[in-house]
């Protein structure tokens, strides 16, 4: 199980999705399961709090030890911004991964500009990147090159790990 975390902007989906595929893993998008007034608030450009995030961070908790009950390879695209968040979801289980997509304000901005259809607005961006806490036990990859050499450089990182 690896789980993509970053802010909005980062690459997590378009990352994941490539890597699943090189590795022949599931791909899933921790987005699909906010509940819609979270994703209500969040195209209104409204903040989450912690309390919106929980049945969310609960729901995906669930999820993903049935995947592991199951034993399914999967790649997750995951915001995880805070180590709480992380420790949930993971909790100390050795068979997950993490992979932080680092980057700064202004590459995730100009990404989010291009986006469409999707929404995570650019202007909650300095709010994700004031809540973000990077982790300590990560794989930690620029998220500034292409989706490609970002997928070899995690895939090199996973076969010396």
């Amino acid at each position: 199980m690896i789980i993509v975390m970053g802010v909005s902007g980062s690459g997590k989906t378009t990352v994941g999705k490539l890597l699943a595929q090189s590795l022949n893993y599931d791909f899933s998008d921790a987005d699909d399961f906010h509940p819609s007034a979270n994703i209500d608030k969040m195209s209104r450009g409204i903040d989450l709090e912690d309390a919106d995030r929980l049945p969310w961070l609960l729901q995906l908790q669930a999820t993903i030890d049935k995947w592991l009950l199951e034993n399914k390879n999967v790649v997750l695209a995951c915001s995880a911004l805070k180590a709480s968040y992380r420790e949930m979801l993971c909790r100390n289980d050795q068979r997950i991964k993490i992979v932080y997509l680092k980057g700064d304000f202004d590459l995730f901005a100009a990404r989010l500009k291009t986006r469409e259809n999707h929404y995570m607005k650019a202007d909650l961006l300095s709010s994700q990147l004031d809540t973000l806490e990077e982790p300590e036990n990560a794989i930690i990859v620029d998220a500034s090159p292409t989706v490609e050499v970002i997928v070899i450089q995690i895939k090199n990182y996973l076969i010396g790990a």
